[in-house]
């Protein structure tokens, strides 16, 4: 982020002059004002008005570098696109070795998910949240949980006993809690503590 101490007439034009010398606009910045200056009489004991002026730190374009940062890091030629809706800020990434940003079943692309969103929301109040998606990857891996859910939910009711499924993250969870609770054979919650936490299905009793 960058910082700058203006001075002008007034507190305004101080604001003014610093904006212009950054080559931004006024709600992208956060301003304090160092002396709100003094006008004196017939410019006897006048002093100028000085602000510091501070770029905000910009969440998603933060969060977009950090990708392309590791994925440089990583051998991986990737472009990214960004969209975003409300808080839920989506990073969709295309190029070549995009094998080296998923990792065994999607572990690597989910640390960096992690990380992502930890250093977009740092220096922040207003929160959001990223997914980070490689290829067609995480459309993929729905697919896959909707048929393990469905799976276990049947082997559930088959042998009346309680299944254990393998940790995963907490928005996968979120996917399969989702799927089996349209399921009324079985029920389902999670155990455990991050990054170790894991669904239970069990069999409703009728």
């Amino acid at each position: 982020m960058r910082d700058i101490t203006a001075q002008g007439q007034t507190v305004e034009e101080a604001i003014q002059n610093a904006l212009k010398d950054l080559g931004t606009t006024r709600e992208k910045v956060d301003v304090e004002i160092m002396d709100a200056g003094k006008k004196g009489i017939f410019g006897i004991g006048s002093r100028l008005a000085m602000v510091k002026v501070i770029e905000k730190s910009n969440q998603i374009e933060t969060a977009v570098q950090y990708v392309m940062d590791v994925a440089t890091k990583m051998g991986a030629e990737v472009s990214v696109d960004v969209s975003e809706k409300g808080k839920e800020v989506s990073i969709q990434v295309s190029g070549n070795n995009l094998g080296l940003l998923i990792g065994k079943h999607g572990q690597t692309l989910n640390a960096l998910q992690y990380l992502t969103q930890l250093i977009a929301n740092k220096d922040t109040t207003q929160f959001k949240n990223v997914v980070v998606n490689v290829g067609d990857y995480r459309e993929r891996r729905d697919e896959t949980l909707t048929l393990l859910a469905k799976k276990m939910a049947d082997k559930t009711v088959k042998t009346r006993r309680v299944v254990h499924l393998e940790p995963m993250p907490s928005f996968e969870r979120k996917t399969i809690h989702a799927i089996l609770s349209e399921d009324k054979r079985v029920e389902t919650h999670s155990e455990g503590r991050e990054p170790y936490r894991y669904i239970v299905i069990k069999s409703v009793k009728g």
